[in-house]
């Protein structure tokens, strides 16, 4: 819809085939039903890609404050909470309606319930099969989204089409998406629905924010976070006293040295994660018995909390997909494909993937915006 009001209100004829009864439909959804539309620290670094540098071009002609400020004429109300991330004051489907309200200024003849059984290409010409209805056009933008939340209707058709014009595709993979842990964790997931502010890191990544135990395994947004960039076999770390300096136990051995460890740890996290730590380090003496280097050990071990994720819960809890078209076969200033002319891929379709918090959708808005202003 972002690509299609561009396009439209510079005078092209735009037809939008959509296959679902209701138009946005992961908008609806998004932010609690509020919809987290973008992030004040929007940066090519917070999107994970085969080419980082790809997103560039387009998040730099097409910024937070560009769409800020068309939400702001459409008298949109809106907050701005931790991290930069923006929502709406009341529904997300004012973002929906921003969107159609752009598009009804261009023109735009947007088609619900239209599946598409199949798309040729001819002597520059597109032509897409849509029921009895056949709509031809010398420009085709691909903006189907990627397989994560399949309830909602998504798939993988983007690559399919993708595919069948040369188009390499890197295999897709769920991300932002919560992991699962194996039986030798069961302890931990005994804690679930206990959160917890952590760091969580893979490799050089590291993100602050929320963690969550669950029946499954991890989640919460620093979890999420750190899934984009996990890899299967992979170990993740948990500091689970990011707020504490590393003599903490030290000093609290000097002020209370008859209490227990899980006593010490229970003025730090919850009472049920303060069990469960101190039975794994397995320390029953009194803070008073234990030497200053064994406490220093320990905050170590609480700084950097081993786990291995036996996976994640897939496509279906995923709030994106990472992975999908290739940027190789695409131009960063225009979304068009180099060997295709006229065929456009745009969003979640293409491998550009967001963090946590508004990036994914200005995505959509930096890359519809320069898609639809170069078709």
């Amino acid at each position: 819809m972002m690509c299609a009001g561009v396009a439209g209100q510079r005078g092209k004829r735009v037809v939008v085939l959509d296959h679902a009864d209701t138009p946005g439909k992961k908008i609806l959804i998004s932010g609690g039903g509020r919809c987290n539309f973008t992030n004040l620290d929007v940066r090519p670094t917070c999107y994970l890609s085969a080419n980082p540098h790809f997103a560039k071009s387009a998040l730099a002609r097409y910024t937070p404050e560009h769409f800020i400020a068309l939400v702001d004429a459409y008298g949109i109300a809106w907050h701005e909470k931790t991290l930069g991330q923006l929502f709406c004051d009341g529904s997300a489907q004012q973002i929906v309606d921003l969107l159609r309200a752009e598009c009804a200024k261009g023109n735009v003849d947007l088609r619900l319930n239209a599946a598409i059984s199949e798309i040729t290409h001819s002597d520059g010409v597109f032509q897409v099969a849509s029921g009895e209805a056949h709509v031809t056009a010398p420009a085709l933008v691909l903006a189907t989204g990627g397989p994560s939340i399949p309830k909602m209707g998504a798939t993988g058709f983007a690559y399919e089409i993708a595919k069948q014009f040369g188009l390499e595709v890197l295999v897709p993979r769920p991300a932002l998406v919560p992991l699962t842990l194996g039986g030798e964790a069961a302890h931990f997931k005994a804690l679930s629905g206990v959160g917890f502010e952590s760091v969580a890191q893979v490799g050089k990544t590291s993100f602050r924010d929320a963690a969550l135990f669950t029946h499954k395994g991890l989640s919460g947004p620093a979890i999420l976070q750190i899934s984009s960039y996990w890899q299967p076999g992979a170990t993740i770390t948990l500091n689970m006293v990011p707020d504490q300096p590393q003599d903490f136990l030290i000093a609290a051995k000097r002020a209370r040295p008859k209490v227990k460890l899980q006593t010490a740890l229970s003025s730090v996290v919850s009472n049920r994660l303060a069990s469960v730590l101190a039975d794994q380090i397995g320390e029953a003496e009194d803070l008073g018995n234990l030497s200053d280097k064994r406490l220093a050990q320990i905050t170590t071990q609480l700084q950097s909390w081993p786990f291995c994720p036996t996976g994640s819960e897939g496509f279906a809890k995923a709030e994106v997909t990472a992975g999908g078209i290739a940027t190789t076969g695409l131009s960063s200033k225009t979304m068009e494909a180099k060997q295709v002319p006229g065929l456009y891929c745009i969003g979640e379709a293409v491998d550009v993937t967001g963090w946590l918090g508004g990036y994914n959708f200005q995505w959509a808005w930096a890359s519809g915006f320069v898609a639809g202003d170069s078709v």
